[in-house]
């Protein structure tokens, strides 16, 4: 007999149950329309290979200012901060203002947020629907939070099938969280489909290593457990660990504390001080100053998991190389490895912005046009938006080009417009509305934003040098591999995570071909 495909058993289902409890026809197709029924292939733990997407070139542009406000909405729940001793209000307020411009990261936020009851009545209901209304723009993180939420029964009936159905999907779109969640999944020695693990050592090699490669740090201890006891594809032991087995499983545990793995800086503090297996230990020597240090970076991690400490190396690198002095201050030791960032300084004055009125831009920010735009008669969401008439005539076109954008709120009509040509016209029809989104004045400098505590600040007059990829580094120093505002891999590149401390006369790492790099503060 032939197995009918999940999609049709969700069909099947769906029918019934309209039969059964006499849902109107009209309700059924529109709940059958939203993104959390979407009907999606089965989760397939054998599949053959699997490609990697990134998921910064998935996600819509990110506001700057929006940006801004969701930073200092992630700061304000820093962990030095005591729970009861946080300002949600104001959390709130900000993380909101970044979701109606389409701050994805702020749309998840903002759904974490109700569903922790920050913001009453908003609920399960509200976050359901703001992360479908992130499905619809189509945010691979999106596809993976509705997967947890089935997984939970979060505002869905609990469905493990679905669950997973969603997060193979976020992962096929470019999530690393999905990637990281199923390639742990695939990563196990045997099949146990009840205990919910499956052996597909090519697909879970890929998947960790493209999360990893997008700055996801978890991933590094499943791909790391791969790399120290090497399986073939049904995973099986493909033999005895080997020189470059164990170094590989070392520069990947290295990566992940740089992406704030705890577990990672864990096992190495306790491989360096006393391995369970002295005649097989991943580490060339024991070392308890190098323990000691890993230990300082594990307590930092657990207690903060969005630190990040790029520059790692600048104070315990792997062997062989020395490890540099310290003076014992744990503080000091964090602030060394972390990214570093450049203070924003006063913008130079641009046009004399309007006191009032939709026009008014903040001093600090020019406008960009995205690929947003809608014929409706009112904000889809909050932002700059501009009118064009792309079939009108063309003193129509000149005229509307000459109209700076203008701020609105999410839902508000647009102002109503007329032809100056035409005298005693009624109000212009048909117009096309593009969105515009705001960016640093300053967009073309090297400055990689983070969340304040997690990278240090230091002046701009600490940037040095510029260097192409391909050039051996000319000093040592911490080194922000670089694209041009508007490249297409920028927002993937342009982070803060992806600095490293070099030595001079090494390499760098090449993340992205086509880019340079730039030191931040070398010395």
């Amino acid at each position: 007999m032939r197995k009918l495909s999940y999609g049709a058993l969700a069909a099947v289902a769906a029918v019934c149950s309209y039969k059964a409890f006499q849902i109107p026809y009209g309700q059924y197709k529109a709940e059958q329309a939203l993104p959390r029924n979407e009907q999606l292939a089965l989760f397939n733990p054998h599949r053959p290979t699997f490609t990697c997407e990134i998921e910064a070139t998935k996600v819509p542009p990110i506001d700057a200012e929006a940006d801004a406000w969701f930073r200092e909405a992630r700061a304000l729940e820093g962990p030095d901060t005591w729970e009861e001793d946080r300002d949600y209000k104001k959390i709130v307020q900000l993380t909101r203002a970044a979701a109606e411009r389409r701050h994805w990261k702020a749309m998840l936020n903002l759904a974490s947020l109700y569903l922790e009851k920050r913001d009453p009545p908003h609920g399960a209901r509200d976050a359901l629907a703001l992360v479908e209304e992130a499905m619809r723009l189509g945010i691979p993180a999106a596809y993976d939070r509705m997967g947890t939420y089935y997984s939970e029964g979060v505002g869905v009936p609990g469905d493990a099938t679905r669950a997973f159905a969603f997060w193979q999907k976020a992962a096929e779109m470019g999530s690393p969280q999905a990637m990281a969640y199923l390639g742990d999944k695939v990563s196990a020695t045997w099949d146990s489909p009840g205990d919910g693990f499956w052996a597909n050592i090519p697909v879970a090699t890929k998947m960790l290593e493209c999360a990893l490669g997008q700055g996801y740090g978890p991933a590094a201890y499943s791909l790391f457990e791969m790399h120290a006891w090497p399986r073939v594809a049904n995973g099986n032991p493909s033999g005895p660990r080997t020189a470059a087995t164990k170094a590989l499983a070392l520069q990947t545990l290295q990566q992940g504390i740089r992406l704030g793995c705890a577990d990672c800086a864990r096992f190495l503090l306790v491989e360096f001080e006393r391995p369970d297996d002295l005649a097989d230990m991943l580490v060339p020597y024991l070392d308890k100053a190098r323990s000691e240090r890993y230990r300082v970076l594990y307590d930092a991690l657990h207690w903060n998991p969005d630190l990040r400490l790029p520059n790692l190396d600048k104070i315990l690198p792997l062997p062989p190389a020395q490890l540099p002095q310290w003076n014992g201050d744990k503080k000091a030791l964090i602030e060394a490895a972390k990214g570093v960032t450049l203070k924003r300084g006063q913008a130079e004055p641009g046009p004399a912005p309007q006191a009032n009125g939709r026009a008014h831009v903040d001093a600090a920010y020019d406008l960009r046009p995205c690929d947003d735009t809608t014929t409706a008669v009112a904000a889809p969401c909050a932002g700059y938006w501009a009118p064009t008439a792309p079939g009108g005539p063309s003193q129509l076109r000149t005229h509307l080009a000459t109209l700076p954008p203008g701020l609105y709120r999410p839902g508000e009509p647009f102002d109503s417009l007329y032809d100056p040509a035409v005298t005693g016209a009624a109000p212009i029809t048909g117009l096309v509305w593009r969105r515009f989104i705001t960016v640093h004045r300053d967009r073309e400098a090297v400055a990689p934003v983070a969340v304040a505590g997690i990278a240090r600040e230091i002046p701009p007059a600490e940037l040095g040098l510029s260097c192409a990829a391909g050039m051996p580094c000319p000093v040592t120093g911490a080194w922000q591999p670089w694209l041009s505002s508007g490249h297409p891999a920028g927002a993937a590149l342009n982070q803060p995570w992806r600095q490293a401390w070099v030595v001079a006369g090494q390499p760098f790492p090449t993340p992205w071909h086509g880019d340079k790099h730039h030191s931040i503060r070398p010395n």
